[in-house]
């Protein structure tokens, strides 16, 4: 069978789940190419011959751009049999079916992709699958090369980077995450030797630096540390960094020593709120006590936390937005801060168990299909307003290529924060170039 594979947007990464699933699909006899419309354009011709189409859809941005190429794809083909994988496809399932998506699959998706394309009927396909399953090595050659990708920025130089998953899922159901509908408190480790064979292989490209993927790196902190140690012993020169929660970053204090040795440049966690009680809401297990000890603790082993937000919830108000931008200027992490993370909206998605907060079920209305989310308004609508202000604040010095102390200072200004306190104007010792963000839309709704 002709398979087609197509990505659209996985924040700047080669991606794993084109390289994954085509590995198992060419091992099972199909002919296999794959596409990132991140980097290239839509190969009609490869359209027009497909027998299978199959879309990847591991987050919310990824899944919006996809909705049009569905369609075009569908026009292009009718005859071609269309599915989507990754997170975000079984809980938008009822709008892809819609668009002629006959497969949905989700959790593991390897496995239910290759019966599809052996010929297993769609009832037998379940929409998530959580079984284990042997990885295989990643199939990367034909993929766009590296270079074409996020780079690595450290002391005005760059690097490729590397993008492999040493896991997948979630053992904490934290009430916004993506993960947390899909996977359930379930998470799967990636073989170590697999794990170490992608990673050489993207070292042969070129790759001087690697990115984990996974959502909690520490969610399985023996095979994490295996795998970073063995990395380090074969290619010291290589660097790396990872996502881990802040409640594991304490819990697991005394690995952060070794991360550092080991290479580790900085490391990324979800943070979102400094206010206890929406910290509560969110499920995120942690405090802000616990987020300022962790900055402390990670700065005297020369190890960068890169903090991501929730800047606009239902619960922000001026003064605790005003105090976000104080605790960042304060704790000197201004230039740790992508400012994409000064301007993100929360996202509610299908099946989030946001919604099982009244005072969210309050705020929200009807399911948007075109958005993919329950839009809501904030009880203040001059919240809603100033969030707008912001983002576009944001959006617009980025296109200008102003620095991050620039644009935190113009947001402080916009906020009307008072006087603005002296913090380091140094570029920060390194981060990759593409924003990061997960859990919510950066365009306020």
């Amino acid at each position: 069978m002709k398979i087609v594979l197509i990505s659209t947007y996985e924040l700047g990464h080669q991606p794993f789940g084109l390289a994954s699933p085509r590995a198992w699909l060419t091992r099972a006899g199909h002919e296999v190419g794959c596409v990132d419309l991140a980097v290239e354009a839509l190969p009609e011709g490869s359209v027009l011959e497909a027998d299978l189409i199959a879309f990847y859809l591991p987050m919310h941005t990824a899944t919006r751009l996809a909705l049009p190429v569905i369609e075009r794809a569908r026009q292009l083909n009718p005859n071609a049999r269309l599915a989507c994988y990754g997170l975000y496809a079984p809980i938008n399932a009822e709008l892809l079916r819609g668009l002629g998506v006959e497969a949905i699959a989700g959790g593991e998706f390897e496995s239910a992709l290759v019966a599809l394309a052996d010929g297993v009927s769609v009832p037998e396909i379940s929409e998530i699958s959580l079984a284990r399953q042997a990885f295989l090595k990643p199939e990367r050659e034909g993929l766009p090369e590296l270079g074409l990708y996020a780079k690595l920025r450290l002391n005005g130089d760059s690097k490729l980077v590397a993008y492999t998953e040493a896991s997948r899922g979630c053992k904490h159901m934290c009430r916004h995450c993506p993960v947390t509908p899909v996977y359930n408190g379930v998470f799967r480790i990636v073989a170590r030797e697999i794990v170490l064979e992608d990673i050489r292989q993207q070292v042969a490209a070129g790759a001087k630096h690697v990115t984990f993927g996974d959502p909690d790196f520490f969610n399985g902190p023996t095979h994490a540390m295996a795998i970073v140690q063995a990395l380090h012993a074969e290619f010291p020169g290589v660097t790396y960094d990872a996502t881990i929660k802040i409640e594991h970053l304490r819990q697991h204090c005394k690995l952060l020593a070794t991360l550092k040795e080991t290479g580790c440049l900085f490391v990324t966690s979800a943070v979102e709120s400094l206010e206890d009680a929406v910290l509560r809401k969110l499920d995120k297990n942690h405090t802000r006590q616990d987020f300022e000890e962790t900055v402390r603790d990670m700065r005297e082993i020369g190890l960068a936390l890169q903090p991501t937000f929730l800047a606009f919830t239902p619960w922000t108000t001026m003064e605790s937005y005003r105090e976000l931008l104080r605790t960042l200027a304060e704790l000197d992490l201004v230039e740790q801060v992508a400012p994409v993370q000064l301007a993100l909206r929360l996202l509610i998605t299908r099946g989030s168990k946001l919604l099982e907060l009244e005072d969210i079920r309050s705020v929200v209305s009807e399911f948007d299909f075109k958005a993919l989310t329950y839009p809501w308004k904030h009880a203040d609508a001059s919240m809603d307003a100033f969030a707008s202000q912001v983002f576009r604040l944001v959006s617009a010095m980025q296109t200008q290529k102003r620095s991050r102390s620039e644009i935190f200072s113009a947001v402080w200004e916009a906020a009307g924060a008072g006087p603005l306190p002296q913090f380091a104007a140094s570029p920060p010792s390194a981060y990759v170039d593409e924003p990061w963000y997960c859990c919510a839309e950066p365009v306020p709704v």
